[in-house]
Order: structure tokens, then C-alpha cells, then sequence
């Protein structure tokens, strides 16, 4: 069950403006200032502001944290707050922490270096330097919480947020733990903004996903996160699920370093193992929250599997992309999407695909262009695909009290704001 979510991109530091963000039809991608990007011919990213501070930051890991640390512990925060959860009244080796990322603190890295290179004082990025694995988010999370459960910070490219999410469902079905705080962070960085365009995967204005003059994806950083709790555990202590993280599929193309597999193989794995795990037929889901980088191969490829798991029912189902509101994530970006897919079920709005223009033939399904609308969400599908051929698909569903049998016995209505939780307004 999930009983907490928060978020912290482009759109703001808090889950409402994403949510807002989601509602509105101006994309948050826009011209970058955390560091120079003269002599590139793409200068726009989905940056967002850096957090002043965090309560869970205590003084000690201050000096060391990096960006994509405190971007973790403010989507935290956020989460723990959201989720009611008092975490002095529960067992910390039943707490489990599952945080992805794909840069760490790579950013404070580089400046380091970059100062030192100049001959310049490198200052507090000294500090920062332990921080520099892709497991420090991991570690500082589990450390602002004290948790003592299972621990794993998955590093599987664009994955990786969702691969965390997927592993902390895994653990508390098998029992290891009754709470985990799982997705993912990243920061932009030199390396990584530099690479994609060396690439040339970067769109020089905000990314198109599905549109017939796609030119590449626009970069994105922050943090999604998600408090997962067994069924049990929640309602124990009174707190009613957000949603139900009904069931997770991975796969690897093992096909190619950083283009997906020609015939989509392992995305159609991932999609296939994702419903028969959450016991969803192709034909229940209402929504898809795509990969949707905005690429020439990927959108393609990944409409296809689409098309091969969902039959029919792929041009029935809306599809979006919202990497064209916040940018790509990275290693946080199954997470943020994740939690965007949450707020769909949470509010029976399917957010739109910004910045498409024109159809392309390859791209023919319904990808919500321009605007989103309300509409009866009751399951959703969130991929994510990293280079190295990594796939993950997670499958969410609205929460229904009595379990299965009522949720089988529900029918969707038609959302408003008015119809959310209180905790949500």
C-alpha cells in the first residue's frame, strides 16, 4: 500500500506543484543556470531549486550532503508527512530503504575537480566528495530514519527510481519488511548533460514525446518518494492507502549499451510480467504513464510494446508522457513518474503529453497531447527503460477497502478535485 508520496523537479519543491504542474499546460522545462553550457547547442533543462534545508538533515551529514541527497530528504519529508507514519512506534529492522540514482554526488564531484583544475579553493565540495557514490542518498535516507531493515540503491540508468520501488514490493511480500521507503534522486550534472548531447539525444527546445518532429529528450533532476507499507501495517494503525502498488515487472533487452532492443523484447517483458504479477488484464488499464523520452527510437519502440501486450486496447487507453512538464529524471525519474502515476489514480486525471504537435505514423496512439482531462483511472502503468537495457514496469491501483473482493466489485467513477482526500488538498 502506498501511504505517502512526496516530490520535489522543475515544477517545485513540493508534491503540489507537481500536481499542478500536471493539471496546467506549460511545460517547467527551461534555460539552465546550474552550471555553463556555452559552446552546446542545447541550453534548457527541468532544473529545480535546491531545498534551503531539511529537518532530517542533521549537522553532521550537512558539510557532505550532496544535491541529490537533499533532494531525497525533502521528497521525504514530504512523504513521512503525508503518511502520518510516527516512526518511534515502529520496529527500525522492519524498515526497509530502497533509494535509485544514477549520479549521486557527482555534481559536487566535478566542481571539485573543476576548482582545483583552476587553481581555486575548493571549499565545502571537499566535504563532499564522500558523498559522491550513487549510494549515498541510500545511506543518508536510512540514516534520517534509522532504519535497520534491508537496504539497496539500485544504479540501472533511467530505471532505477522504479527498480527501487519494484524491490521495496518484493521485500514486503516476502515478509522482510512491514515499511520501506523507496525511489529515487538524481541531480544534473557536467557528465551526464554533456554525454546525452555528445549523443545527440538532447532536444534544443523542451522535448516532444510521440510528436513526428521529436528531436531528443530535455534533462531533468529531483527526487520522487514513496512510504510502501504491507496492507496489514496500514490499516493496524488507521491510515487509508493512496493507491495499491499492485505488482512490478523487470527485464534486461541484452541487446545494446544504450538503444533499446529493435523489437521492443524487453519492454514487452517488463509490461507482461508487470500484470500477471498484479493479476491485471490488458484490457483493465486505464492509463499509462510512458517512458516517453521523446527520442526517435524509444517513443517507437516503445508504442510497439504497447501495442504487442494491450492488443486493441492500446488505442483505447490514453498514454502521456510528463517528461515533456518536468524532463527526464534519470535515476529519479521512474520514481517522480511513479508518483505522478499515483496522483492520476488519486484524482481520475490523466495528465497530458506536452509539446506535441504533429502525429507520426509510427506514434498512433492516444498520447493526450496539449491538455489532460478527468477521467475513470482505476489502474495504471508507469514504464521506465535505461540504457543497458534495463525495463521496469510498475503497475498501481486504486485502493478499495475489503481487498480484492472489493475492488472487483467497484466500479470507477468519474474524479474531481473535490472527490480527493482531505490529507490531499
Amino acid at each position: 500500500m502506498i501511504t505517502g508520496a512526496g516530490a520535489i523537479s522543475a515544477a517545485g519543491p513540493r508534491l503540489a506543484d507537481l500536481r499542478a504542474a500536471l493539471h496546467g499546460e506549460s511545460t517547467c522545462i527551461g534555460p539552465l543556470s546550474l552550471f555553463d553550457t556555452m559552446g552546446l547547442r542545447v541550453h534548457i533543462a527541468g532544473e529545480a531549486r535546491l531545498p534551503s534545508g531539511s529537518a532530517l538533515l542533521s549537522r553532521q551529514a550537512r558539510v557532505r550532503a550532496s544535491r541529490s541527497d537533499r533532494f531525497a530528504l525533502a521528497a521525504l519529508e514530504e512523504a513521512l508527512a503525508l503518511s502520518g507514519l510516527d516512526l518511534e512506534r515502529i520496529d527500525r529492522e522492519r524498515i526497509g530503504v530502497a533509494i535509485g540514482s544514477s549520479t549521486g554526488g557527482m555534481f559536487e564531484t566535478e566542481t571539485y575537480y573543476q576548482r582545483r583544475l583552476r587553481g581555486e579553493r575548493a571549499g565545502r565540495y571537499a566535504s563532499c566528495l564522500a558523498a559522491a557514490a550513487v549510494s549515498s542518498p541510500a545511506d543518508l535516507v536510512a540514516s534520517a530514519v534509522r532504519a535497520a531493515g534491508p537496504r539497496l540503491a539500485p544504479s540501472t540508468a533511467c530505471s532505477s527510481g522504479a527498480n527501487a520501488i519494484a524491490f521495496a514490493l518484493f521485500w514486503i511480500r516476502a515478509g522482510l519488511a512491514d515499511v520501506v521507503i523507496a525511489g529515487g534522486t538524481d541531480s544534473l550534472t557536467r557528465t551526464t548533460f554533456t554525454g546525452f548531447h555528445s549523443l545527440q539525444a538532447l532536444s534544443g527546445e523542451p522535448c516532444r514525446p510521440f510528436d513526428g518532429k521529436r528531436q531528443g529528450l530535455s534533462l531533468g533532476e529531483g527526487a520522487g518518494i514513496m512510504v510502501l507499507e504491507s496492507e496489514a501495517h496500514a490499516v493496524a494503525r488507521g491510515a487509508p492507502p493512496l493507491a495499491e502498488l499492485a505488482g512490478a515487472g523487470l527485464s534486461c533487452d541484452a541487446s545494446h549499451t544504450t538503444a533499446p532492443h529493435p523489437e521492443g523484447r524487453g519492454a514487452v517483458q517488463a509490461l507482461r510480467r508487470a500484470l500477471a504479477d498484479a493479476q491485471v488484464r490488458p484490457e483493465d488499464v486505464d492509463y499509462v504513464n510512458a517512458h516517453g523520452t521523446g527520442t526517435p527510437q524509444n517513443d517507437m519502440i516503445e508504442t510497439r510494446a504497447l501495442k504487442s501486450v494491450l492488443g486493441e486496447h492500446a488505442r483505447r487507453v490514453p498514454v502521456s508522457s510528463t517528461k515533456s512538464i518536468v524532463g527526464h529524471l534519470l535515476g529519479a525519474a521512474g520514481a517522480i513518474e511513479a508518483v505522478a502515476t499515483l496522483l492520476a489514480i488519486e484524482e481520475q486525471f490523466v495528465p497530458p503529453t506536452l509539446n506535441w504537435a504533429e502525429p507520426d505514423a509510427e506514434c498512433d496512439l492516444d498520447y493526450v497531447p496539449t491538455r489532460g482531462h478527468f477521467a475513470p483511472v482505476r489502474v495504471a502503468v508507469s514504464n521506465s527503460y535505461g540504457f543497458g537495457g534495463n525495463n521496469t514496469t510498475l503497475v498501481l491501483r486504486a485502493w478499495t477497502p475489503g481487498g480484492a473482493a472489493g475492488r472487483a466489485a467497484d466500479s470507477p467513477t468519474r474524479g474531481t478535485h473535490d472527490d480527493r482526500p482531505e490529507r490531499w488538498r
